[in-house]
């Protein structure tokens, strides 16, 4: 039981962290999206993407914090019954992932762009690790463990190119082998991984076609293509072993 008292203080914690962070961007004069505006750049999303992501992720997130709450069965007295292995095992990568997102906003507000690229650097490269390293195989017990996961890392990328355009001041449109580059990047990931991660690169190449234009934005279209069949044909052959655990 005490691991699952230290999961619910990591996980409640740094979410409400990240959480006051991104209100802060939100409300701050000058806020997040005037950050985004001034500071557009060759791997830039539509900033209204981010927002809606982070959206989704709150429903995700929340849902997975409270199975450390709700017992299975109703089961109050037996600790076994509160969370699974994979839960307890991801949440200090979970609360990193939060204080990491939470720093990258304050200085991204502050742009300081080099010290917010660090950060979502340190968040992905947790993010991945627990998706493709520490987590195992997602099945119905710890499928909720993976969505949280896998949404954190999928964003991740997202933030890791974004940023890393801004601070290296990469303005577009990239060079023939830059987009070369992208599309293989984006497609290897969306084909060889786990559906919920494949969808997460078919919303962040949607996310960069809203933002870019011109035929680096059309190149992005037949990208968004090719993975969105990926994604489809993943999630129609998607079975997952099993109880249900929801």
């Amino acid at each position: 039981m005490q691991e699952v008292k230290r999961a619910r203080v990591l996980t409640v914690g740094s979410w409400i962290v990240n959480f006051g962070a991104q209100l802060y961007g939100m409300l701050a004069e000058p806020n997040m999206k005037d950050i985004a505006d001034a500071n557009h750049y060759a791997f830039s999303p539509n900033p209204m993407f981010i927002g809606g992501f982070f959206s989704l992720q709150v429903v995700i997130q929340l849902t997975w914090i409270s199975k450390l709450f709700r017992p299975k069965d109703g089961r109050k007295d037996d600790p076994t019954a509160y969370a699974e292995p994979a839960q307890l095992s991801y949440a200090p990568i979970y609360a990193l992932g939060n204080i990491c997102i939470a720093g990258w906003m304050i200085f991204w507000n502050n742009e300081n762009f080099v010290m917010s690229q660090a950060l979502v650097t340190l968040n992905t490269l947790s993010q991945l690790y627990a998706v493709f390293v520490l987590l195992p195989p997602m099945t119905k017990d710890n499928v909720w463990t993976h969505l949280t996961a896998q949404t954190f890392a999928g964003i991740g990328i997202l933030d890791l190119v974004d940023n890393g355009a801004v601070a290296l001041r990469y303005a577009g449109p990239p060079g023939t082998a830059v987009q070369v580059i992208t599309g293989i990047t984006f497609g290897l990931m969306a084909l060889l991984t786990n559906p919920i991660f494949s969808a997460c690169m078919l919303y962040n190449l949607v996310a960069l076609y809203y933002g870019q234009s011109d035929v680096w934005g059309k190149n992005l279209g037949w990208m968004i293509g090719a993975t969105g069949i990926v994604v489809f044909f993943k999630f129609l052959t998607l079975r997952l072993p099993g109880t249900v655990s929801l």
